[in-house]
């Protein structure tokens, strides 16, 4: 089934940018092509993406991941930070979060379009593709948490005690069982 939906997020964060704190307010238009026919699967994925929104990057700072001692000071006081690859501005954010929404929507969405608009963007909206988003920014390396299933919005992964045994566990369910949103296990058919 490919049909087109389009929702609207609004989302506050904060950024770190030339040693200054500023707090930003956001809104962000997306567009989704449905790319499975079960309507449930339907929900969850559209369900994770305002869950990823409100939950995780809701309240929280970007910052350039080259700043080691700010994003110390920032985790040592507490704060819900995200690092980003280059500074954090609204057309390199565009792009993280298409990609990041894609990757929750595990191909039951397909976001086509993704518009990020900001307070400090003057008005100006950075109209992001997905294919100009893949292009831009690192697709490949899963340690990074734009291409991580999870709900995590940090770098690197996390290794659950297999005891005595060398498995690497990725993220049990991806922390979207506590949420409510896992994928529901497919009935066979008769």
């Amino acid at each position: 089934m490919s049909s087109r939906i389009e929702k609207d997020f609004v989302f506050d964060a904060c950024i770190h940018f030339e040693n200054h704190f500023l707090i930003n307010s956001y809104n962000v238009e997306i567009s989704f092509l449905i790319e499975t026919s079960d309507i449930v699967e339907q929900n969850t994925a559209i369900d994770r993406v305002g869950y990823f929104i409100y939950n995780c990057i809701n309240h929280s700072l970007f910052i350039q991941d080259n700043e080691k001692e700010a994003i110390g000071k920032y985790k040592d006081a507490g704060l819900k930070v995200i690092e980003t690859p280059e500074a954090p501005f609204d057309q390199i954010l565009s792009m993280l979060l298409l990609v990041k929404l894609n990757t929750i929507s595990e191909g039951r969405l397909k976001i086509t379009d993704l518009t990020l608009g900001s307070t400090f963007s003057d008005g100006i909206r950075f109209c992001m593709v997905s294919e100009i988003a893949e292009d831009v920014v690192n697709t490949t390396d899963h340690n990074l948490w734009w291409n991580q299933v999870s709900i995590c919005t940090k770098n690197g992964v996390t290794q659950q005690d297999t005891s005595d045994s060398n498995i690497l566990k990725l993220f049990e369910d991806e922390g979207w069982a506590e949420a409510g949103l896992s994928w529901q296990p497919k009935q066979k058919k008769k």
